[in-house]
């Protein structure tokens, strides 16, 4: 609920600028120890990317909450979004994007690791685990760029916002597909703020929509095998509906979970 978040955000804001909070049942504050600030930037931005790849994973509508915290602390406290953006690269260097390159001479295990699996006793985690983590922290990004904390003045900009959004996605187009990834993820950002983008591109987003459909969507088919099918068809039912909606003249539906947020005030 609002009066959760807001709780949630107080705490946190609170903290990070000097007061003393409970926590656990004792009180706290960063002024305790002299790199107690620089510690809590970075474990908080820890935390809010460990919930895209945990709790958003497999609650999608979850994105939305933590982003808007995420999105009001970024504003407040700078250094907090710089760190979610570096936690979030190196967990999910698709965020960037980026797609490691082999390098000669490269542990398998240590290039596994760069391209986001997890690798624990020398085992691969697997494909369907990787993606859903991968998932969990685009769908997350993609929710950050759109919300802002709806109690501030919002005097400024927003720190990272939807321009960042349209920025990865003309970077996406311009990368050469990795089969079941790009797909997966081409429509977890979609779905997330494929609405706002339309908002604030118009034309130009339905542009770039008809790019991938016509032009990007059969370079993935064209990578992709049986056994990864279910990402694939997934994104083209996505962009087939989205190619009615806009013939019909109707609009890119908001995503669920984020009706919640707009009425936060209420």
């Amino acid at each position: 609920t609002g009066s959760q978040l807001r709780e949630i955000f107080d705490k946190i804001n609170n903290l990070l600028s000097g007061k003393s909070v409970q926590s656990g049942g004792r009180t706290v504050s960063v002024t305790q120890h002299p790199q107690g600030l620089d510690f809590v930037y970075y474990k908080l931005a820890e935390k809010f990317v460990n919930q895209g790849e945990e709790e958003v994973a497999s609650h999608h509508e979850a994105a939305f909450p933590i982003a808007v915290v995420a999105s009001g602390i970024w504003e407040i406290h700078p250094r907090v979004g710089d760190l979610i953006l570096a936690h979030l690269h190196k967990k999910c260097p698709y965020s960037v994007p980026f797609y490691p390159a082999f390098k000669d001479g490269t542990p398998l295990e240590e290039y596994q690791r760069m391209l986001g699996y997890q690798v624990k006793d020398s085992k691969i985690e697997q494909q369907d685990n990787f993606l859903k983590r991968m998932s969990g922290m685009i769908r997350l990004y993609a929710a950050i760029i759109q919300l802002r904390w709806p109690y501030g003045n919002r005097q400024g900009t927003h720190p990272h916002g939807l321009n960042h959004g349209w920025r990865w996605l003309a970077q996406m187009l311009n990368m050469e597909p990795l089969a079941d990834v790009t797909a997966t993820l081409l429509f977890d950002f979609l779905e997330v703020c494929g609405n706002a983008l339309m908002k604030q591109y118009q034309v130009q987003f339905w542009k770039m929509m008809l790019l991938i459909r016509e032009d990007y969507f059969p370079r993935i088919e064209a990578i992709t095998s049986s056994g990864q099918m279910g990402s694939l068809m997934r994104f083209k039912q996505f962009l087939e509906v989205k190619q009615f909606l806009q013939s019909s003249k109707l609009f890119f539906f908001p995503p669920f979970g984020i009706c919640s947020i707009s009425i936060m005030r209420c």
